[in-house]
């Protein structure tokens, strides 16, 4: 078992680290939010300051908002990158920029420090099972050092290539989600507009070629997939601000890269009005309601 230093203890970090609190391995835990460290010690977590949690440890795993955070917890001169021990892992599960994820590997090498970027897909309900999808940016050693660590909080691991293709893979598919969940909401919503019922547009769609992940699991539609968001009223699992900050984060790639995705940049347009118009903490699903012309509270 290892050592581990936790940094970030919101929505999918406090589940992520109860996982390894559960298989064994020892945790030294920091957030700003004191209730959300309180919870975790209780657990058996040792309470850290931002100064001690990367010290004495194996790895450290940070679960930040964005990528000013996650770069402003690692490096300067009070950094942790500065106050870790020499070859200390460290595991950045945040979603963030690719040119980010890489300019932080960099400074690890550079500071006698590893570093893995292992973003997550699956939301609060995964993260809470233990059964997250890792995507992982690396070396194939580092993969193999982190793995360990990795499999107490999640099922699926896919070692993307070098660093920075975890933030890709994730980025990659999240604007595919995006752009799904809104075709979905709109042809369900033409469908109920001219008559058809959408039980029977599932069950036709079900043994077609439109079928996709978030007709089966995730549908927009109240009712047709009972354990889907939708089904209770849109609490997040994955919430419109999380789905708009990772297609922005695409739209900053393409736009880096000289990539084309038209599809993509209206995702992010739609979701950038819908979560202006007040529902930023609903479930990503909950779209289909612009879509369908109901007025947001």
């Amino acid at each position: 078992m290892a050592r581990i230093g936790f940094v970030g203890l919101g929505n999918m970090g406090a589940p992520m680290a109860r996982n390894l609190l559960q298989a064994g391995h020892e945790l030294k835990v920091h957030d700003t939010t004191k209730k959300a460290v309180e919870a975790l010690t209780q657990k058996g977590a040792e309470r850290a300051t931002e100064r001690t949690v990367a010290q004495g440890v194996d790895a450290v795993i940070t679960m930040l908002p964005a990528g000013e955070h996650v770069q402003e917890v690692l490096t300067g001169p009070s950094g942790l990158f500065s106050l870790a021990r020499e070859r200390t892992l460290f595991i950045d599960c945040s979603s963030i920029d690719v040119d980010t994820a890489r300019s932080l590997a960099g400074e690890a090498e550079k500071a006698g420090m590893e570093m893995v970027d292992a973003p997550v897909s699956g939301g609060m309900v995964k993260a809470t099972d233990g059964t997250l999808t890792f995507m992982i940016g690396g070396s194939t050693a580092q993969y193999e050092r982190a793995y360990p660590i990795l499999d107490a909080m999640g099922a699926s691991f896919i070692h993307a290539g070098a660093a920075g293709t975890g933030q890709a893979a994730k980025i990659c598919n999240n604007m595919i989600l995006g752009v799904q969940m809104i075709a979905v909401a709109e042809a369900f919503t033409m469908a109920q507009k001219v008559g058809l019922d959408p039980q029977k547009l599932l069950d036709i769609c079900s043994k077609s070629s439109s079928h996709c992940w978030v007709m089966s699991h995730y549908h927009p539609v109240p009712g047709l997939v009972a354990t889907a968001p939708a089904s209770h009223e849109y609490r997040p699992g994955f919430t419109s601000r999380m789905m708009l900050k990772d297609l922005r984060l695409s739209q900053d790639a393409a736009r880096s890269t000289g990539a084309w995705t038209p599809m993509g940049t209206q995702a992010a347009a739609l979701y950038e009005k819908f979560v202006e118009g007040g529902a930023g903490e609903m479930d990503f699903s909950a779209m289909i309601r612009m879509i369908a012309g109901e007025k947001e509270e």
